[in-house]
């Protein structure tokens, strides 16, 4: 059976008791020297999380049991709120120039030297603002939440396009186990309930 990606959110109010982030792939080399030769092996991070210290009590464990039953494991993407970062504001998204209309949302980092985009394609439904030179454009356009694409019914003629949104990651869990133990009555214990980030 072929799987794909659910558009629901992991539970937020386990989410946010969840430890994780950004992860580099980088291979070194280290010559007889010891000069190095560093290798990076994806351009962009992978995103990686642990859920179990989200889980305090039955409610949040019944809740997170059928999210992992309905998702068949690693079977199915879904949507998760990295507490940590969620948010993009005036993110530039490019200049208008009278023919394109349509545009990604990205989200920028810096740190006052070297820039590094992210492109973000999973924003949260109600959340997504949309400028052109500072401006709020109100109507006119409209944003798939399912790929983070801004669409201008008319081409904006000129201007610098920004947008503020919230986000999710596209995520999937990173094992097909639900290990869990129950130690006391009323007590569980699921200590290991990794997720991962996947390319949508």
């Amino acid at each position: 059976m072929s799987t794909g990606f659910h558009e629901v959110r992991f539970p937020e109010d386990i989410s946010y008791g969840c430890t994780g982030g950004p992860e580099y792939s980088t291979d070194i080399v280290t010559t007889g020297g010891g000069w190095e030769q560093r290798n990076i092996n994806h351009f962009n991070a992978i995103h990686k999380y642990q859920a179990a210290h989200g889980v305090k009590n039955r409610q949040q464990q019944t809740a997170l049991l059928a999210f992992f039953h309905c998702r068949h494991g690693k079977g199915y993407g879904f949507r998760y709120k990295d507490w940590a970062d969620y948010q993009g504001a005036t993110e530039y998204l490019g200049d208008a120039d009278g023919e394109k209309t349509q545009f990604q949302l990205v989200k920028h980092y810096s740190d006052g030297v070297y820039d590094k985009i992210r492109t973000i394609k999973k924003p949260v439904t109600g959340t997504v603002k949309v400028f052109i030179d500072l401006v709020e454009v109100t109507e006119g356009w409209t944003v798939d939440t399912a790929t983070g694409i801004v669409t201008f019914a008319v081409a904006p003629a000129s201007g610098s396009v920004t947008a503020n949104f919230d986000f999710d990651v596209p995520v999937r869990f990173d094992t097909d186990y639900a290990g869990m133990a129950i130690p006391n009555f009323e007590t569980f214990d699921w200590t290991n309930i990794p997720i991962v980030e996947i390319r949508v």
